[in-house]
């Protein structure tokens, strides 16, 4: 369950998922493919509607090639 007091923390994370997914050229169908998850859960990571597990957001980063902290890379 998502903390409320965390919501804006939820969504900047699904933001920078959502950037490099594109950045990338992966469909949200295709990134779930890769991850073994449902469309649906990619689109509600990237929408903050539901949390995402550590170990997704560590194969997120291997997949995008990138150091996990530029997932975490909040800009204000």
């Amino acid at each position: 369950m998502m903390n409320l007091k965390q919501k804006d923390k939820y969504i900047m994370l699904g933001l920078n998922i959502a950037y490099y997914r594109k950045l990338n050229g992966f469909t949200q169908e295709r990134l779930a493919e890769k991850l073994g998850l449902d469309r649906t859960t990619i689109s509600k990571i990237e929408l903050a509607v539901s949390g995402v597990s550590l170990d997704t957001v560590f194969e997120l980063a291997d997949l995008f090639q990138i150091p996990v902290i530029k997932l975490f890379d909040f800009r204000e």
